[in-house]
């Protein structure tokens, strides 16, 4: 008997029960269908985070306080006598603005609408330091900060929130029960699915302290280096002038951390990373259930067919077609549903899931689908085996 006799006898099998045939491939379906779309949930997450910190450019430097550090001689507070001191062309020639940071998750009111987001309180060179170009209106200047005014530049997702289709611009609003003007927009960025850059407030520092959090050291230090080669240098000079600001004497234990984009984007593509692979392991779980559906309904259909198995057995079927037909069924089954599980994969990547649009993974389909079959292969193995090993006699007396 040549394969293709085989193949058709196969095809043949899998037929005579649509309906258990159908659900056995479905389970492979969800399977392959999840392993693919969760990859690609997780790689859509890391496209979106390095898109977010590639916004921020690759000239800038974040200092930000690190552990508090028990000691007489440390200073662990980033004050602005150290944003001025960073300012310092002489001891920093290599840095090209300075923008201390202060932030604070407030609730901005509008008429009847609310809307919490973060309110940044910074100086005039922190929107292009961070990458930020003004949409509409205009942004603040050095006199709105002297003068401590209350107006603010909001991103996209704020201003769609707050204001709908209303132009903001000139709008007052209440920012944790003080009033603010807004007076400019911020360009699109786009969102990484677990942080909206776009979700922001920004407004002057002067103006953020006196009316939201108090006097006091700032959360973070923003620094622009003059290009993007000067980052090392700049780094070098500003750890230089922190360590004296801040009377550090170990350079091995220092009250704060300094961070390039290129920093975070390496971290944070690690944590994503980790994160696609724990949600492939998971998806991974249902293959493996699929792959037991397949082991459960071919040992039925053995039981089934145990006389058809004695009769053609009988008239000379050799154990190795026998062997063959039942190993194709089961492959048959699961490479089936893993073709349809990659259909289904590419439909549901058109749709985005907890904010992230799913970007597919070449050699996750690739990869799922190999799976696939060689579960097909792998479960399908001892029912198959089974079949092959019925004494004709047996079978044939078989009820």
């Amino acid at each position: 008997m040549g394969l293709m006799e085989i193949f058709k006898f196969a095809l043949r099998g899998i037929s005579a029960n649509k309906l258990r045939s159908s659900l056995t491939m479905l389970g492979i379906l969800i399977g392959v269908g999840a392993v693919i779309l969760l990859v690609a949930v997780g790689n859509g997450s890391k496209v979106e985070v390095e898109k977010s910190l590639q916004g921020l450019g690759t000239n800038t430097l974040t200092v930000s306080s690190g552990r508090a550090i028990r000691s007489s001689t440390y200073s662990t507070d980033l004050t602005l006598s150290i944003v001025e001191a960073l300012k310092d062309k002489n001891a920093a020639p290599d840095i090209l603005s300075v923008s201390p940071v202060v932030q604070s998750s407030q609730t901005l009111t509008y008429g009847s609408t609310d809307h919490t987001t973060t309110v940044i309180g910074t100086s005039t060179d922190y929107i292009q330091a961070s990458s930020g170009k003004i949409a509409t209106g205009e942004a603040f200047n050095a006199d709105d900060a002297a003068k401590a005014e209350r107006v603010l530049v909001i991103g996209q997702t704020t201003a769609t929130e707050l204001f709908g289709n209303e132009d903001p611009l000139g709008k007052q609003v209440s920012v944790g029960g003080q009033i603010f003007t807004v007076i400019g927009t911020l360009q699109k960025k786009g969102s990484t699915g677990f942080n909206d850059p776009d979700d922001t407030a920004i407004a002057p520092l002067s103006a953020v302290q006196r009316a939201l959090t108090g006097y006091g050291p700032v959360n973070s230090i923003t620094i622009e280096a003059v290009s993007a080669d000067a980052v090392s240098a700049a780094q070098a000079e500003a750890t230089a002038i922190l360590n004296t600001k801040m009377h550090v004497t170990s350079t091995s234990n220092t009250p704060y951390q300094i961070r390039s984009a290129s920093q975070l984007l390496e971290t944070r593509t690690a944590t994503a990373e980790t994160f696609t692979t724990l949600l492939g392991a998971v998806a991974a779980i249902s293959l493996l259930v699929g792959g037991i559906g397949i082991t459960n309904i071919m040992m039925v259909t053995v039981t089934e067919r145990t006389r058809e198995i004695g009769i053609r057995k009988a008239l000379g079927a050799p154990r190795r077609v026998i062997l063959t037909q039942f190993l194709l069924e089961a492959t048959m089954l699961s490479l089936v549903g893993g073709l349809l599980g990659v259909a289904g994969a590419f439909i549901g990547a058109n749709f985005q899931i907890t904010g992230i649009t799913p970007v597919i993974v070449p050699s996750s389909v690739v990869l799922a689908l190999g799976v696939s079959v060689a579960i097909g292969l792998f479960f399908g193995s001892y029912p198959a085996s089974r079949a092959a090993g019925l004494r004709p006699i047996d079978a044939l007396r078989y009820e």
